[in-house]
């Protein structure tokens, strides 16, 4: 099954509700509940998601970066090949993006943020990944030996597709772009204490790109969670003035995280 090939990879003693939650997505594969590839960006990322079909991850393998040899959106491969010097960011190390990503939510432990949505590296397979025909073509010869030769099948290492390494970022609910955000809180300003507490994140999440030297952080990388103050459920009688008032509450959260840690200065320009 799928959830051997990856479950002795994928080891966190020092964090079993994480480990949990890789179990989750990994019987989910199991059962044939695939992770689905996100439509948006320039490379492979999947929603993972348990067994019953809620999102629970966001998966990103090492193979399938911008400029990885299997990124299913072709147009970053043909940048590479066609125009090398025009495209990407010279200052950073190729194909370690899921490394960065991983990073940064250590940084960001380490020093207490609470920005960055718990990331490790773990390992996954699963049909839905771009793999090459010749991972494909092996993989069904396997299969097919497993069935009409099991003694010679039971040489193989692994029967199935090869499992991919890359980033695990937990799901965050309830959170939306910042650009949707701000414009909403340019007509229609958030409360003073709301406000401060809103500064204060951002300013977290400035410290945090500042330290792991981000190169890429626009408003589609960044995602605030924000609910809005009721205006009080009045529980007063003529005599008494009780009121239960709902506090607004605000989260800003850090996803991509994979273009940070350069290893030299950003200084040439970019397309």
């Amino acid at each position: 099954g799928h959830t051997g090939h990856t479950a002795d990879m994928n080891i966190f003693l020092d964090d079993p509700e994480f480990a949990e939650i890789i179990l989750k997505a990994e019987q989910a594969i199991e059962c044939g509940v695939f992770p689905e590839r996100i439509s948006q960006g320039s490379s492979g990322s999947y929603f993972a998601k348990d067994p019953k079909g809620k999102i629970i991850g966001v998966f990103k393998p090492k193979s399938e970066e911008p400029y990885g040899h299997l990124n299913p959106k072709w147009t970053k491969y043909f940048h590479k090949v066609c125009c090398p010097c025009c495209f990407g960011r010279g200052c950073l190390i190729p194909n370690q993006g899921y490394l960065s990503e991983a990073g940064a939510y250590l940084v960001d432990d380490k020093l207490g943020l609470g920005v960055v949505p718990k990331t490790k590296v773990v390992w996954l397979v699963s049909e839905t990944f771009n793999y090459s025909a010749i991972d494909r073509a092996k993989s069904r010869g396997k299969k097919y030996a497993l069935e009409k030769v099991p003694k010679v099948a039971k040489k193989f290492n692994r029967i199935g597709l090869p499992p991919k390494v890359g980033s695990f970022q937990l799901f965050v609910e309830g959170y939306k772009e910042a650009d949707y955000w701000l414009r909403k809180f340019e007509t229609d300003p958030l409360p003073e204490n709301t406000r401060k507490e809103f500064q204060s994140q951002f300013e977290r999440l400035v410290i945090l790109d500042y330290v792991i030297r981000n190169t890429d952080r626009g408003n589609d990388n960044w995602l605030v969670r924000y609910e809005k103050q009721d205006d009080g459920l009045d529980l007063s009688d003529k005599d008494s003035q009780w009121t239960v008032t709902k506090e607004s509450t605000i989260k800003i959260a850090a996803i991509d995280n994979g273009l940070a840690f350069p290893f030299k200065h950003p200084d040439e320009w970019r397309a």
